[in-house]
């Protein structure tokens, strides 16, 4: 039987037609262990593509290894990959002499899994902001930067870096210059700052269009700062305080001069009760009011009177002039009387006891540790780890502790769509780590591998960060004499 031409061509074809040509990427993390923060769950032998900055495909590894290929691959080996770690609560400053201390704790944060930090103000806003701007355009390396900018506060304030505000032009301006320097959040404290101009300021802050974080002045109750609209409450011992039956009555009280802040704190310390807090919390879900607990920062100094940290290894990484700002609270709490330390130890418990009673009223809890300068041995990097470890001992499970070191800041800042999970259309900030933080969550201190904004480094490059920032400390010590 004769074969013709017509019926070769076909076969000719198929033979000359070229082999299937798989899309390319810059990075595909393969055979990972994707943790799912969202549901709590972990889907086994993915890969992760990435293009840029940006996840742009994940699934089943061998379907992505037919269709994709990468000039970097890392072998995950079964690894478990999570969306990069952020810290909520972190400040820098110390004055101008220490910028260069300050600078060099940001790969610090990659070092340890974090991605992203929201700085709550110090006294170096001017600074904070131009590092804002040179780590988003690629000019310095650090993790992803929100900045509060300089706080909002009242008159000769204690704190330095601050807009001072004594009337309702000061605050217009203040806030004037806040939009001018594009900040992404207002920070507000009380140190001098009328509990009038408080409530103006969270106001104009949202009519700016940002959110509100900060301090309650004493003089007012918590619900009055949820009613004007503030957007976070930092520290715990403010959700402690809304908890309190009789707030109400100890701030006019205090405001109206009848008792001072001892008397006020000894009768919050007091009036807990269970049934007006977990209301309370009900109102902070409901408006969506986010707390930032800063448990690390508060457990460090209530228990410096038995926690020795002159030998901290991690000091190794803390320029000398950052360690000297630690003096003034370490020489603070020395001073205590036996019966203050009592109480300083049963005040943390009483409060940490109300992170849990959050979790329960639907209330988002942001992780965030306070490190940064004055704050003493509360330490940038490590310190977010401490946190998480202490939202479990306190009662939250390691998912929804995971959840407030990934998804809570996206979800603040309006960015889920972006952050907070691993999927396509994703920040590529990713973390991988050794062993599964659902079932224990200081397995988020064990990482293999740190992906920011696409860029790879691997274990050797996460070490060599470390000791960029040991070896300029060891040289300002030797300079210093």
């Amino acid at each position: 039987m004769k074969t013709t031409l017509c019926a070769l061509v076909p076969a000719l074809l198929l033979l000359a037609a070229p082999a299937f040509s798989a899309e390319q990427a810059d990075l595909i993390i393969r055979h990972a262990t994707v943790v799912d923060v969202e549901h709590a769950r972990t889907l086994p032998d993915q890969s992760v593509v990435v293009r840029g900055a940006d996840i742009v495909a994940v699934g089943d590894d061998t379907v992505i290894a037919r269709q994709w290929s990468a000039t970097t691959k890392v072998e995950a080996k079964g690894r478990y990959l999570i969306p990069g770690l952020w810290d909520m609560h972190v400040h820098f400053g110390g004055g101008p002499a220490l910028i260069e201390e300050n600078k060099a704790l940001l790969p610090l944060y990659i070092a340890h899994g974090i991605t992203t930090i929201r700085d709550a103000s110090g006294d170096l806003p001017a600074q904070v902001l131009a590092w804002r701007g040179d780590i988003r355009d690629g000019r310095l390396a650090g993790p992803q930067l929100f900045t509060s900018g300089a706080k909002i506060e009242g008159i000769k304030p204690v704190w330095k870096g601050t807009l001072e505000v004594g009337s309702q032009a000061d605050l217009d301006a203040a806030l004037l210059r806040l939009k001018q320097d594009r900040v992404d959040f207002v920070k507000i404290t009380d140190s001098t700052l009328t509990p009038e101009l408080f409530l103006a300021a969270v106001r104009g802050a949202r009519a700016n269009g940002l959110r509100a974080s900060g301090h309650i002045p004493m003089a007012l109750t918590v619900q009055q700062a949820v009613d004007a609209g503030i957007s976070s409450i930092e520290h715990l011992d403010y959700a402690y305080k809304a908890g309190v039956k009789d707030e109400a009555a100890i701030a006019a009280d205090f405001a109206a001069g009848r008792i001072d802040r001892a008397e006020a704190n000894r009768r919050l310390d007091a009036g807990f009760d269970r049934d007006t807090a977990m209301a309370a919390y009900r109102g902070f879900a409901a408006k969506g009011v986010f707390v930032t607990p800063t448990l690390n920062g508060g457990r460090i100094l209530d228990f410096l009177d038995q926690d020795d940290h002159a030998n901290d290894p991690y000091l190794a990484y803390i320029g000398p002039k950052l360690q000297a700002t630690y003096a003034w609270r370490v020489e603070r709490a020395a001073k205590a009387t036996p019966a203050q330390v009592q109480a300083r130890h049963q005040e943390y418990h009483q409060v940490a006891a109300v992170l849990p009673m959050l979790q329960q009223a639907g209330v988002t809890i942001m992780a965030g540790t306070d490190a940064g300068f004055l704050n003493s041995f509360n330490y940038p990097g490590i310190g977010l780890h401490d946190e998480l470890s202490l939202f479990v001992k306190e009662g939250l499970t390691p998912a929804q502790a995971l959840s407030a070191a990934t998804r809570a800041g996206p979800a603040w800042f309006g960015t889920l769509d972006r952050y907070g999970g691993i999927a396509s259309g994703k920040a590529a900030d990713l973390v991988l780590l050794d062993n599964n933080p659902l079932q224990d969550i200081n397995a988020t201190r064990a990482i293999d591998t740190v992906v920011l904004r696409g860029q790879v480094y691997d274990r050797k490059a996460l070490d060599a960060l470390l000791e960029q920032t040991r070896a300029k400390v060891a040289a300002w010590r030797t300079a210093e004499g």
